[in-house]
């Protein structure tokens, strides 16, 4: 009869630790706290470094399990066992973590044909001997590469030092995950078409972005068979602006149309709710400007998951995510009846709201060089440091601390193209010339920065 281990309370008050960070928003000041905690660094050590210096410390105390022959999570009993568990998925998936960042690159390269992943049956042995059945090892493999598809997304697509950029990607990891990933590994993962999310902000500011983030995120299948998962996360995410079709037409976009629908329907057509995979997102901006007709069929879409082709009694199912966004006031447009109050309440499972650049700046000034040197890296594929703090002091000495960056972060692309060109860039003429005043002045108060001198 094997014999029944028990944890040391060292060794238990330790994984208990690793087990929260594991299940904790890797964006929370939870998860930075716990890993101030398991690595033993002080505050002053960079986020590479005690990330690096968290897995160290896990690994050793694993090892020194193993070498004490007291490694098997099979020979545990209760949370004991479960802890041992976590702590071990959380070492394979830190292991991995390099091998997944490359396959991720791949498969953006290769588009949209699924690719083989040359270390997943190594994974899913490593799972295996902790116990698992296969089922779960193909699920923890696919939330593992899902966790890495998140991170990578969110955290490259969105740069930014300051708090609410903090709040905005902590908000996008719960968008994906929920605020309790444990919850969602054990009943959620297959799920989350139910929950639509509202995305708010200003024009330029980074919605899509956001969007984009999310719906590239979603948990897709292992195919163990051929070595891959069952899609790519290119093809996951289909976006459309909604504004830039006439009304005629965006019914049509949006849920196709059957041959001889109506004039110029000279052949069937597959709206985007029907090439949308079942695993994936469509997301729909500029949802504000959409009349009130293609509001209810949406809102059909959304309840009943079904839709029909325009010219088609045939229903159609859909059985992905809707993420929306706009940049106007939906409160006013529900008090004028011009958005939907029951559509309205359909769309916001989750409601999110990216920051103005104006706000990212007053509340961290050292943003506007770190998104400058984001933009040159994307632009030219490779760090330019000294280029970046050229452009970035040019721009402060241009426009003052309290330029409003009305374009915001769109806006910012382009200045620092004009930088590249000219060296000069003075703003948009229409705020700069003749721009809102009071805008300044509460950009100001708000900040803490106003003064005799800027008046």
């Amino acid at each position: 009869m094997t014999k029944i281990l028990t944890l040391s309370p060292v060794d238990r008050d330790f994984l208990h630790d690793v087990a929260l960070a594991a299940f904790a928003n890797p964006f929370s000041p939870e998860r930075a706290e716990l890993d101030l905690k398991i690595s033993g660094c002080d505050r002053t050590c960079g986020r590479d470094e005690l990330f690096e210096r968290v897995v160290q410390r896990v690994g050793a105390r694993l090892d020194a399990l193993r070498s004490s022959n007291r490694h098997d999570p099979l020979q545990y009993r209760g949370d004991d066992r479960s802890l041992l568990q976590t702590a071990f998925q959380f070492a394979i998936y830190h292991t991995y973590r390099e091998p997944f960042d490359r396959f991720i690159l791949d498969q953006q390269q290769a588009g949209d044909r699924p690719i083989k992943v040359p270390f997943g049956a190594e994974v899913l042995l490593e799972l295996e001997r902790l116990g698992y059945s296969g089922p779960d090892c193909r699920r923890y493999l696919e939330i593992f590469y899902q966790i890495r598809r998140a991170f990578y997304f969110i955290d490259t697509s969105l740069t930014g030092l300051s708090p609410c950029m903090h709040t905005l990607r902590r908000q996008l990891w719960n968008n994906i995950f929920t605020c309790d990933i444990n919850l969602y590994d054990q009943r959620l993962w297959n799920r989350m078409e139910d929950f639509s999310t509202l995305l708010l902000g200003e024009t330029g500011t980074g919605k899509g972005a956001a969007a984009a983030a999310i719906g590239r995120s979603g948990f897709i299948p292992f195919d163990e068979k051929n070595g891959c998962f069952s899609d790519s996360f290119t093809r996951t995410f289909i976006s459309r602006n909604l504004s830039q079709y006439p009304e005629s037409l965006l019914e049509s976009e949006l849920f196709g149309h059957r041959k001889g629908a109506f004039t110029g329907a000279i052949d069937n057509h597959e709206g985007v709710f029907s090439r949308c995979s079942a695993h994936g997102s469509i997301f729909l901006d500029e949802i504000g400007d959409v009349a009130v007709p293609v509001q209810i069929k949406l809102l059909q879409v959304l309840q009943e998951r079904t839709f029909a082709p325009v010219g088609s009694h045939d229903r159609l199912r859909f059985n992905g995510r809707v993420i929306a966004a706009t940049n106007r006031p939906l409160d006013e447009l529900r008090k004028n009846g011009q958005f939907r109050d029951d559509f309205y309440y359909r769309l916001c499972s989750d409601q999110i709201i990216v920051p103005p650049l104006r706000q990212r700046l007053q509340e961290q000034p050292l943003e506007l060089a770190a998104l400058v040197k984001s933009i040159l890296q994307r632009m030219l594929g490779h760090e330019c440091s000294a280029m970046s703090v050229e452009i970035s002091e040019g721009l402060r000495r241009s426009l003052g601390p309290q330029y409003p960056w009305p374009g915001n972060v769109r806006e910012l692309e382009q200045a620092v193209r004009r930088m590249l060109l000219t060296r000069r860039y003075e703003g948009d003429t229409v705020v700069v010339g003749g721009g809102d005043l009071q805008d300044s002045l509460l950009a100001g108060v708000t900040s803490g920065s106003l003064d005799a001198g800027g008046l």
